[in-house]
């Protein structure tokens, strides 16, 4: 979780790093797999996926290379800093 991120909300520790070790162990080939897996997840354009976590307290917003299972996060804040963003963009 990246060191700003954390300071500012360190209550968002436990539920991100869950979410990592589920992550860690998936193996996705198609977004409709990250939708089965996670069913709150929003599937945006751009194989780019938004996780609501912490109990719907901030976002992740990742970036996914399906035929190599890499996962890339684009965006971690709360919802305020996610209404900032573009999220197509980032």
């Amino acid at each position: 979780m990246p060191g700003n991120f954390r300071k500012r909300y360190p209550k968002a520790k436990g539920p991100l790093e869950a979410w990592y070790q589920e992550v860690v162990h998936a193996d996705w080939v198609t977004s409709s797999a990250v939708k089965a897996h996670f069913r709150s997840a929003s599937i945006l354009m751009g194989n780019r996926v938004v996780f609501n976590v912490s109990g719907n307290q901030c976002r992740l917003v990742v970036k996914i290379n399906y035929p190599y299972r890499v996962v890339h996060v684009r965006f971690i804040g709360t919802h305020a800093e996610y209404d900032a963003i573009d999220v197509t963009t980032i």
